[in-house]
């Protein structure tokens, strides 16, 4: 899944360089919505044909365009709620996160497991089947991503950016 990859890549590209654009808000809210709309069209219209399937899990060409095509109308969402119409507060956990996205990034890979170890000796063992065993994954990543933000918000407020 390569190729696939290097799509989702570009579309992820693009949408870069229509941020940076000089154009009006509304021209790149056109933009984004148009492009949200084709690729969902497409993806879906080659899917229903059989000329490829939409499959996530192997990322097909499908998936690609399908999935891009939802990512290019929350970009417009967000982009009108914040950018044109300055709607800011209940964005704050989120801008916490994409202010240090590469610093999220490492915090989520490089220590895979070690939050939840960590939270079992002062929780306790069943600390996460709070709500039943179906629910013990949501539990702990909800614990985790809570944990992960706290030290990013501790970053955010002395003015620590990873950046590359």
């Amino acid at each position: 899944s390569f190729i696939p990859t290097l799509g989702t890549m570009l579309l992820g590209l693009q949408a870069g360089n229509l941020l940076r654009k000089p154009m009006t808000d509304a021209q790149k809210l056109r933009w984004f919505v148009g492009l949200g709309l084709a690729g969902l069209a497409l993806g879906l219209l080659l899917d229903a044909t059989g000329v490829c399937p939409n499959v996530k899990r192997i990322w097909t060409p499908t998936w690609v365009l399908f999935s891009g095509g939802w990512c290019f109308l929350l970009l417009a969402l967000f982009y009108a709620l914040t950018g044109v119409w300055q709607v800011q507060k209940p964005f704050f956990i989120l801008k916490i996160i994409g202010m240090n996205s590469i610093a999220a990034y490492v915090l989520a890979e490089t220590l895979p497991g070690f939050w939840s170890r960590a939270l079992h000796p002062h929780l306790g063992p069943g600390y996460d089947h709070a709500f039943g065993e179906a629910y013990a994954p949501l539990v702990n990543g909800l614990l985790v991503l809570t944990i992960e933000w706290l030290v990013l918000w501790g970053m955010y407020r002395k003015k620590l950016f990873v950046r590359v």
